[in-house]
């Protein structure tokens, strides 16, 4: 291993960074290096500036792909290389922004409704409950299931963090149904064997085949299950600064990105399932 490669992987493993993130910044420093065909500690700012606005002239990526590039070897040169900040200005596409489309209360229930596959239909309802990303459900043990306690363990979430989520009654009662029937032993949410957990693929292809069975018409993937728990929280009254721990932001600015939905203030109780669920407990 190239002994720069080798100072980026210790730097990135000091820093904390997950093993997804170690692999997008060292696959972005070769293409940096690749396109000069020159050693990345060869490769001057302007090079960099000029490798970015190809990008997003020629090559045409979107701008948070460009960002994570940018992310990358700005990481890089900074920790590995040890270059001054002010010798590297680099400029990259603005974010876009965009509301995305939003599941009423009542698109919820229709999408955990109409999901005949008790496993899936669980899936659904813990994604909204709990506002996890399909990353985090996928991943998740029969122990991180805290009954007694009520509450849902997120192990090693986005960024490397752990956070417990409360369980509502509703919920609680939903995996207790679920488990009766299923019983995994390892795995939540096992795939074809019980010691590995379902596909991400997999359950983005149910959710997408249950949007369309259930005439949801709105844009988006499972992930929109995230997103309509953190505007309906809103809309209940739940503080923003408590939202954001339960979503696992590290920055308020991401979490304020809900703040489009104005809430109202209503039961501080925040159960989402309690009539999303209703006559629904078994398969």
């Amino acid at each position: 291993m190239h002994p720069l490669r080798q100072a980026m992987i210790d730097q990135m493993l000091l820093k904390g960074f997950s093993a997804r993130t170690q692999e997008s910044y060292l696959a972005a420093v070769s293409y940096l290096a690749q396109h000069y065909h020159l050693s990345p500690d060869k490769i001057s700012a302007e090079d960099i500036q000029n490798w970015i606005l190809y990008l997003v002239k020629i090559k045409k990526l979107s701008p948070a792909t460009c960002r994570l590039y940018l992310n990358a070897v700005r990481f890089f040169y900074l920790h590995v290389l040890h270059w001054p900040d002010c010798q590297l200005v680099l400029d990259a596409p603005k974010r876009q922004q965009r509301i995305p489309d939003l599941l009423s209360p009542a698109d919820v229930r229709r999408l955990i409704d109409g999901t005949s596959h008790i496993k899936y239909r669980t899936m659904f309802a813990l994604c909204y409950a709990c506002g996890l990303r399909v990353s985090e459900l996928v991943a998740l043990e029969v122990q991180h299931i805290h009954g007694e306690q009520r509450y849902v363990q997120v192990v090693q979430g986005k960024g490397g963090k752990d956070r417990n989520i409360p369980l509502s009654a509703s919920m609680l009662t939903k995996l207790r149904d679920y488990w009766r029937i299923a019983r995994p032993a390892h795995y939540l949410f096992p795939g074809r064997a019980d010691n590995t957990p379902i596909s991400i693929t997999s359950v983005q292809k149910y959710f997408t085949r249950t949007k369309i069975k259930t005439d949801i018409t709105q844009v988006g993937g499972i992930h929109s299950l995230r997103h309509a728990f953190a505007t309906h929280l809103l809309a209940a009254g739940m503080p923003i600064h408590q939202l954001k721990a339960l979503l696992g932001h590290q920055d308020l600015k991401t979490t304020e990105r809900y703040l489009h939905w104005q809430p109202s203030r209503g039961d501080t109780q925040y159960d989402l399932l309690a009539d999303t669920l209703v006559g629904r407990r078994h398969g």
